[in-house]
């Protein structure tokens, strides 16, 4: 099938002409969709296909290639209205933070920096631990948690949040099947409250199974649609060859050289 974006009236998040780089070589290209209000929508790919570079740029941790091709991404909520989970590997453990005070980080966005801690907060962070079994925890530090339980932990923070726009990247890596199946309750809850998920991930099995919507990326869109249209063979062998053909050293590519050009004329 041809790369078919969803198409929604009032997108909570909207890409067009999307190029994203690193040291002037995209690490996205010209991708162009949207994210429907309420939508959970895996994103897959070979390794260096753009997956985690997406979500990083809805958060806003890395810059839109706008000056040249005109390329823009729209997110229609307010910075404190998103949750986002990094890799496991980005999450600095070493920090001497207790389990139950990483939760109450989820509550920033109503205390502030010099607000104080209400008890409506504090129930909302034993909701959170209880959610997601981790009662009794509350005063391990979390550098002394397994992968697993530190998953819990930030699934916990992301409740405690309670955003409506929730990015995880690649949340189930490293984790025990019994901790994926746990974790993937919650994003189904938040599936059914409306809320719009949005996960990078591996597993097309896992996809097939609990991903309604998918984005498939090999640095350029290969497809974007129904999980059942886009995760075929066909464009799965199409991904693996643009990602392997990808050449790190080219230059500019025409749509970008020839706006180039239109800029300095």
């Amino acid at each position: 099938m041809s790369a078919r974006p969803v198409v929604s009236a009032r997108p909570v998040v909207a890409l067009h002409n999307l190029t994203v780089s690193y040291r002037q070589h995209p690490a996205l290209h010209h991708i162009s969709g949207s994210f429907a209000p309420g939508s959970l929508t895996a994103v897959v790919g070979p390794n260096g296909s753009g997956k985690s570079t997406l979500l990083k740029s809805i958060v806003g941790l890395l810059p839109i290639e706008g000056g040249r091709s005109g390329g823009a991404l729209t997110v229609t909520l307010a910075r404190q209205c998103i949750a986002y989970l990094p890799q496991v590997a980005e999450i600095d453990r070493s920090f001497p933070i207790d389990v139950r005070d990483c939760v109450l980080l989820g509550c920033w966005s109503s205390a502030g920096a010099w607000g104080a801690v209400t008890r409506a907060m504090q129930g909302k962070v034993d909701a959170a631990l209880q959610a997601v079994g981790l009662e009794g925890f509350e005063r391990r530090t979390i550098g002394s948690l397994s992968s697993g339980q530190m998953q819990r932990v930030m699934f916990a923070r992301m409740l405690a949040q309670d955003a409506k726009l929730i990015l995880l990247d690649e949340p189930f890596n490293a984790i025990d099947a019994k901790t994926t199946a746990a974790l993937l309750v919650l994003v189904r809850q938040w599936h059914q409250q409306g809320r719009t998920v949005i996960a990078v991930l591996h597993d097309d099995a896992l996809v097939r199974q609990h991903f309604p919507s998918t984005l498939l990326l090999a640095r350029e869109l290969v497809g974007w649609g129904a999980t059942s249209e886009v995760l075929t063979e066909r464009n799965s062998r199409r991904a693996r060859a643009m990602a392997e053909a990808w050449d790190e050293a080219a230059g500019l590519c025409d749509i970008d050289a020839l706006a180039a050009q239109k800029a300095t004329a």
